[in-house]
């Protein structure tokens, strides 16, 4: 049984020197293939442009100092906010990537400026991604089926396309913009920290930074937007009730004010009953109004409080070098591709009939 053991152990080690001295016999070919995938490894290499990466790193300040400030602001208003205080004032960070992808965040975007002097770039962002993004000569290969189907495309219906009143119709060569648009904005949040990483990747570095903080201030926007949304409703409620309790209050006092100075030599206990009717609704429209006042103090202090507040760790930064594409390791990949291809060339009757021999 050992000797059987050794015998097979012994032929595949035979079997394993014969296939590396043929490998060593047929070198030039192998040396010409990989030659092949070197030239082939530096133009897809070469052919594909330049990206430029800018990220900014984002993180919320800590609410609990805030909470403490607005809540005594709110004491010395009389006020107790109760619960609110101890709420937190940022929207989960998981739901920061849903919001930079979604289609109305991405078309608030398009309208932008964007500048290159270098590159004589001078126009919109929308612009930008549709008329100044190169691409391989392989991709407008791949392109060419439907720039055919376009040509056959009837005017009619592109017009009808293009003057759509629907809003919610979004003509397809924006729809492809925005798809483009969302792949190259990504972000994430690390739960426990709460920190935001955004990155922004584009063909130019100067665009790529400054689309990187104008995402950056527009999701800070959108965000304080959405947080404070109601508490804004919340003081727009209540200055407006502050203010109806203040005209009242004063119309009441005018009232009372006008019946006394009419009546200042009059005795009677008519006029003490309804001097003192005026004077309770007096009173009232005051109570009423003190509390409304208290109410608008406690809605500009939950408006206050419900702001998100970030702090930018790494502000974006114009890249000096490009992000992709990595030319060493296509022209690695390729070298190690062509050795793979030319020995698999050279042994593949030896392969396939120690695969056969195995499967016996």
């Amino acid at each position: 049984m050992e000797d059987k053991r050794n015998n097979i152990v012994e032929e595949k080690e035979i079997d394993l020197l014969v296939l590396a001295n043929k490998l060593w016999v047929k070198k030039k070919f192998i040396l010409k293939v990989l030659a092949i995938g070197l030239v082939i490894g530096l133009i897809v290499a070469f052919s594909i442009p330049k990206e430029y990466t800018t990220t900014v790193i984002l993180t919320p300040e800590s609410q609990s100092a805030t909470s403490g400030n607005m809540g005594s602001l709110a004491a010395l208003a009389g006020v107790n906010l109760g619960s609110a205080i101890g709420e937190d004032a940022l929207a989960s960070p998981e739901l920061y990537p849903s919001v930079i992808s979604s289609t109305p965040f991405l078309r608030g975007l398009l309208d932008i400026k964007v500048i290159d002097s270098k590159k004589n770039i001078d126009t919109t962002l929308y612009s930008y991604m549709r008329d100044y993004q190169s691409a391989a000569w392989w991709g407008y290969i791949l392109k060419a089926p439907g720039l055919l189907k376009g040509l056959f495309t009837s005017d009619d219906k592109k017009v009808n396309d293009e003057n759509n009143p629907d809003s919610r119709f979004i003509p397809e060569e924006e729809q492809n913009i925005l798809n483009g648009l969302a792949n190259r904005l990504t972000i994430s949040s690390e739960k426990k920290t709460g920190i935001t990483t955004i990155s922004v990747t584009m063909q130019s570095p100067k665009i790529s930074a400054y689309i990187a903080d104008t995402v950056t201030s527009y999701l800070q926007s959108y965000i304080i937007d959405y947080r404070t949304q109601k508490a804004r409703k919340d003081l727009a409620y209540a200055e407006k009730l502050y203010e109806e309790s203040k005209d009242d209050y004063y119309e009441k006092q005018s009232n009372l004010a006008a019946y006394v100075d009419g009546n200042m030599n009059v005795v009677s206990a008519k006029y003490r009953t309804i001097q003192e009717r005026l004077q309770n609704e007096a009173n009232l429209a005051y109570t009423v109004y003190n509390q409304m006042a208290q109410q608008l103090q406690m809605a500009k202090v939950k408006v206050q409080d419900t702001t998100p507040v970030f702090t930018v760790i790494q502000p974006a930064v114009e890249p000096l070098l490009p992000s992709k594409p990595s030319k060493k390791m296509i022209i690695v990949g390729f070298i190690f591709l062509s050795i793979i291809v030319s020995s698999f060339w050279i042994l593949k009757k030896d392969l396939w009939a120690i695969v056969s021999n195995s499967n016996e």
